[in-house]
């Protein structure tokens, strides 16, 4: 008879177990329940709230067991055939809402990835690290262009006022009086501007046929 009971009440407390899990909503406190994930054979630990830091994410819908029904391995984490190398990163992110990436890691594999699991601010804060690199990679210091201009002295002031286009008159050299106008002599200037040639981040200088004045 002793038996039996005992057989009883483990099947009562099963029942009990089952009970719980299923038919009785989770208190809200057991949110923060401890979800496995396998990423591509890599097995990663982190909490359900972790993952619902972006509600819109994939993790979130995926923990949450809504709309999306993912395979499990045999230790019930979650099957997500993508590269481990760069969920670190973006598990990271999601824990305190900063990118840490090792040096050689590649922001085009984690942007990749965020896109991916849908992981809005992530993307965002990656493109901005690209272009920002982009632009200082290719913000090349400006060239200057230089030309050396010989007038007289009384087309100097017309030369200097009609000067336009970013040129910048840097000297003047008197270099005498070459010619004799009849009775008059007329002083002989040479006029150096420069210009200074900006490459924009695009690779294209700001001026096409600045290769010709080089």
């Amino acid at each position: 008879g002793v038996r039996m009971r005992m057989e009883g009440r483990e099947e009562m407390q099963g029942a009990v177990g089952l009970r719980c899990t299923w038919d009785i909503p989770p208190p809200s406190g057991t949110q923060a329940k401890w979800v496995r994930l396998n990423v591509g054979g890599t097995v990663f630990l982190t909490t359900r709230q972790t993952l619902c830091r972006e509600q819109k994410s994939f993790l979130c819908r995926l923990c949450q067991g809504e709309e999306l029904q993912s395979d499990r391995d045999e230790t019930g984490a979650y099957l997500i055939d993508r590269d481990p190398t760069y969920f670190g990163p973006i598990l990271n992110f999601l824990r305190h809402g900063k990118l840490v990436l090792d040096k050689d890691m590649a922001e085009e594999g984690i942007l990749e990835e965020a896109e991916f699991y849908n992981i809005g601010p992530l993307i965002r804060i990656i493109k901005d690290r690209m272009e920002e690199k982009d632009y200082t990679v290719t913000q090349v210091p400006p060239k200057h262009v230089y030309r050396v201009l010989q007038c007289q002295e009384e087309e100097l002031t017309q030369m200097v006022s009609t000067m336009s286009d970013g040129w910048r008159f840097e000297q003047l050299v008197n270099i005498g009086s070459s010619y004799n106008y009849g009775n008059e002599d007329q002083t002989e200037f040479l006029c150096v501007v420069s210009k200074e040639l900006y490459n924009s981040p695009s690779g294209l200088s700001s001026e096409p046929s600045h290769k010709a004045k080089v």
